[in-house]
């Protein structure tokens, strides 16, 4: 008969053995989904000064004009050219060189001016040139390159003819020159409401620094830590590694636009994964969420949600953690 002490320690080989087993499986899962449903991804190409070229999401680009007349203002951000007027409207023109940390425009009043939309705001970038656009699928789009500095202003890199493209963290880029448009309030919540969000376990996925911790942010501004990852393959680690513990995740809230997997691709993935199928999911996303509600329904999400108001993330998180409370998750 086997002594308790080597039965344990064959108990424990066991569990590792199948969660290594179940980790290949997710795996080999992930690269499927990768490989047959993958989604499709409209860039617009344009170059700096330097003739780096880079790229924008084109959904995040509302149109592209020659660079109009602009008001300069009394001591505004160093990255910010002036204001434009556009149909009546102002709107902030940002010197992309300056703001990434490469030299400005040799031509100040040349150019190209790229309109975004982007996390509840609009903005203009003003670029070199605008090149062309080009239609990818999400797997093409590759993580920044290992041991990429913090400082780095792109979320993932691609190749486009041969010709190595880096993607732009627009968010990275705002937050850089009007930091007070993400601060994170605390917020005081109802009895009811916060020993609601104490039983919800939550994993943010984002591969943009700084929207990574706007959530963070606001989360610890609650009273909650939450476990986070910059990629949908690391999210799936993270959830292997906690299944079965006590501090098993029930909610996922997940950036859409992401390198290699995006968030549509990654619940699609959890859905057909049995032991998370039933996790709650939040898509959180830069672009209009009006814009991605019936393609994150279709995808399986709970809800989605645009970026970034601290309140309506708040209210969601509530509402996911009704939710699991009801399903006893």
């Amino acid at each position: 008969m086997l002594k308790p002490a080597r039965r344990r320690s064959i108990t424990c080989h066991r569990k590792l053995f199948a969660a290594s087993r179940r980790r290949n499986t997710y795996s080999q899962k992930v690269h499927m989904s990768n490989n047959v449903r993958a989604d499709s991804l409209s860039l617009l190409l344009f170059t700096l000064r330097s003739g780096k070229l880079m790229a924008i999401n084109l959904l995040k680009v509302s149109e592209i004009i020659p660079c109009p007349p602009l008001t300069h203002l009394p001591e505004s951000h160093p990255h910010v050219k002036g204001i434009a007027t556009l149909r009546g409207s102002s709107l902030s023109v940002i010197d992309l060189s300056r703001a990434i940390g490469e030299r400005p425009l040799a031509d100040p009043d040349g150019g190209c001016l790229i309109v975004t939309d982007v996390s509840r705001s609009k903005q203009g970038l003003h670029v070199q040139a605008v090149s062309k656009i080009v239609h990818c699928l999400t797997t093409d789009i590759r993580p920044p390159p290992y041991g990429s500095s913090s400082k780095s202003f792109i979320t993932g890199v691609t190749q486009v003819d041969g010709v190595l493209v880096q993607v732009l963290d627009i968010e990275k880029v705002i937050h850089g020159i009007a930091p007070a448009q993400i601060v994170v309030q605390s917020t005081e919540l109802a009895k009811e409401d916060a020993e609601m969000l104490s039983k919800a376990r939550i994993l943010v996925v984002d591969d943009s620094q700084v929207a990574l911790q706007q959530s963070i942010i606001t989360l610890r501004n609650l009273g909650i830590e939450c476990h986070t990852a910059r990629s949908a393959k690391e999210a799936i680690d993270v959830l292997l590694d906690l299944q079965g513990t006590a501090r098993q995740i029930n909610v996922v809230v997940s950036d859409i636009e992401m390198s290699e997997m995006d968030g549509y691709a990654l619940t699609r993935t959890l859905r057909d994964t049995p032991d998370f199928s039933d996790l709650y999911i939040l898509l959180h996303t830069s672009l209009d969420s009006a814009m991605n509600s019936e393609k994150s329904q279709i995808a399986g999400a709970n809800a989605v949600l645009t970026k970034f108001s601290s309140p309506e993330l708040t209210k969601c998180l509530i509402e996911a953690a009704r939710t699991v409370v009801a399903q006893g998750l």
